[in-house]
C-alpha cells in the first residue's frame, strides 16, 4: 500500500509539472530521558524546544522517566534491550557507576571530538568538570544542573533573638552560638539539615580539605576506601549530636524535607542545597539570606571548595553517526554563555562555565538578586586532590548506609564514633564489591 501510494503521488506530479519543494531529509532526532520534575521539567522541554527552533537538522525529544534512580534503573533495561535513550540525565553519585558500565556509554569528550565540535574543559567551572572528569583528563559526561551545599538564614528570627541580620555566622562555632540565642528567644528550631550525607560528610570534607576515601576520594583507582571515621568527621558529627541534645539542631530527613521546615518559619538556619534558592524565595513569608557553609576555622586548609550536587547528561552507545553529531550539536547549544545564564538565573543551579558567571555577574542580577552567586562563589577556585569531588562506586547505596547510621546518632543508640565506624565498615564492603567487578 505504501508503494502504491508513493507511486501514485510521483505520478500525478508527472501528470501535473508542478515544482514542489520537499525536504531532502527528515531532522535527525535523538531521545532525552531526565529527571526533573514541576518548573524545572517545563524549563528542560524549553531548552529542548529553543534548541530544536535554532535549526532544522536535528531534534531533541525531552521524556520524563521518574527520579534519578529510577531513570538509570530504566536506561540500564533500555540498554540491555538494546533501545537506550541518546542521553541520560543521571545524578553525580551514579558517576562511578556509569563511568565502570562496559560498554555502556561514550565518553563525552570523544562525542565532541568524533562529531568534530570545539570542546575546551577549561571553559567550565573547576569543581563542576573535575567531577565528571576521568584520570587522564576528559570529560565523560556533561555537565548540566549542578548545584551545591550553601546556609540560609532567617534574618527575622535573627532580629528577633537580637542577633545582626546581616551578618551570617560562618563557622559552626558561630552556628551553635546563633543557636543559643535563637532558642532563648523562644524559636523551638534553631538550625536543620537537608541531604545530611552531602552536607555533612561529602562537602564537608571537601570544604575543610579532607579526603572522605582514600585514592583522592576514589579519582585514583578502584581500590578506595572510606574515610569519614576521622577524628575531624567524628567530633563534626559528635557536636551535631550534643547541639540536637540541647534543642540547637533538628534532624529532619535524609533528602529536602528540611526546606519545608525552613521557608514554613519553623526552623531559623538552614543547611541545604544551593537549587532550593527559588522554592524558598516563591514560599518564604520573611526576609532570608545566604551565606556561605560554615567550617572550623581551626583546620588547616579550610575553607577549600564544595562539592557538587545535581546531575550530568551521559551518551549512551550504539547509536548512529549522525545521532551523535545531534547529541554533540545539542552540548554545544547548552554551552552557550547567555544559555546558561538563564538557565542558572531562573533555577538557582550553578552556571557550569565561568562565562556564564561573568555574563550574570555584569548583568547586575546578582545585586538585584543577592544569593545565588554564593554558590558559585564556593565553586570558582581551584580544585585540590581532596576537594575534586568523588568517584566511588555503589555510592547511592553507601549514601543510604550513610543516612541509617546518622540516624542511629540523631536518636541516641550509637555515639558519632561508633556509627561513622560502622558506616565505613558497611560501605567498604560495597566498595570491596565493585572492585571485583570491575577490575
Amino acid at each position: 500500500m505504501q508503494f502504491r501510494w508513493k507511486a501514485l503521488a510521483a505520478a500525478s506530479l508527472c501528470a501535473t509539472g508542478a515544482a514542489i519543494t520537499v525536504p531532502a531529509f527528515a531532522a535527525t532526532e535523538v531521545t532525552w530521558w531526565h529527571s526533573m520534575t514541576g518548573a524545572l521539567g517545563e524549563r528542560v522541554a524549553g531548552l529542548a524546544d529553543q534548541f530544536n527552533k535554532s535549526q532544522s537538522e536535528y531534534k531533541v525529544n525531552p521524556i520524563f522517566k521518574g527520579n534519578y534512580e529510577e531513570a538509570m534503573a530504566a536506561a540500564v533495561a533500555a540498554h540491555r534491550a538494546g533501545n537506550a535513550p541518546h542521553i541520560l540525565q543521571v545524578f553525580e553519585v551514579g558517576t562511578a557507576t556509569m563511568m565502570y558500565s562496559k560498554g555502556a556509554i561514550v565518553p563525552v569528550a570523544e562525542v565532541m571530538k568524533t562529531a568534530g565540535e570545539k570542546f575546551d574543559a577549561s571553559v567550565y567551572v573547576p569543581a563542576v568538570a573535575g567531577y565528571y572528569t576521568s584520570p587522564k583528563g576528559d570529560m565523560v559526561s556533561f555537565p548540566f544542573n549542578s548545584s551545591t551545599t550553601v546556609f540560609y538564614y532567617n534574618k527575622d528570627a535573627f532580629a528577633k533573638a537580637g542577633l545582626d541580620p546581616n551578618k551570617a555566622p560562618v563557622t559552626w562555632q558561630e552556628v551553635v552560638a546563633a543557636a543559643a540565642k535563637l532558642k532563648a528567644s523562644g524559636e523551638k528550631c534553631a538550625y536543620t539539615t537537608g541531604w545530611q550525607s552531602w552536607v555533612h560528610l561529602e562537602s564537608f570534607s571537601a570544604w575543610h580539605n579532607v579526603e572522605l576515601a582514600s585514592k583522592n576520594n576514589g579519582f585514583g583507582g578502584l581500590d578506595a576506601r572510606l574515610k569519614f571515621n576521622s577524628p575531624l568527621h567524628v567530633r563534626h558529627i559528635e557536636n551535631l549530636s550534643n547541639w540536637a541534645k540541647q534543642g540547637y539542631f533538628s534532624y529532619a530527613g535524609r533528602k529536602n524535607e528540611a526546606e519545608a521546615k525552613f521557608y514554613s518559619g519553623e526552623c531559623a538556619m538552614l543547611t541545604s542545597s544551593s537549587a532550593a534558592y527559588a522554592n524558598i524565595t516563591k514560599n518564604a513569608k520573611f526576609k532570608f539570606a545566604v551565606s556561605t557553609l560554615p567550617y572550623y576555622n581551626d583546620v588547616q586548609g579550610a575553607p577549600q571548595n564544595t562539592v557538587i550536587g545535581g546531575a550530568s547528561l551521559w551518551v549512551m552507545s550504539g547509536k548512529k553517526t549522525d545521532e551523535y553529531k545531534a547529541v554533540a550539536k545539542f552540548f554545544k547549544f547548552l554551552s552557550q554563555p547567555e544559555v546558561q545564564a538563564k538557565w542558572h538565573q531562573e533555577t538557582g543551579y550553578l552556571p557550569i562555565t565561568t562565562a556564564a558567571y561573568d555574563m550574570t555577574k555584569k548583568s547586575g542580577f546578582y545585586e538585584k538578586t543577592p544569593g545565588p552567586d554564593i554558590a558559585v562563589q564556593q565553586m570558582i577556585v581551584k580544585t585540590t586532590d581532596k576537594s575534586r569531588g568523588l568517584r566511588l562506586g555503589n555510592f547511592v547505596q553507601i549514601r543510604t548506609i550513610i543516612d541509617e547510621e546518622l540516624e542511629t546518632v540523631w536518636n541516641g543508640k550509637k555515639t558519632a564514633k561508633e556509627a561513622l565506624d560502622t558506616a565505613v565498615k558497611r560501605g567498604d564492603e560495597l566498595l570491596v564489591r565493585f572492585e571485583k567487578a570491575n577490575r
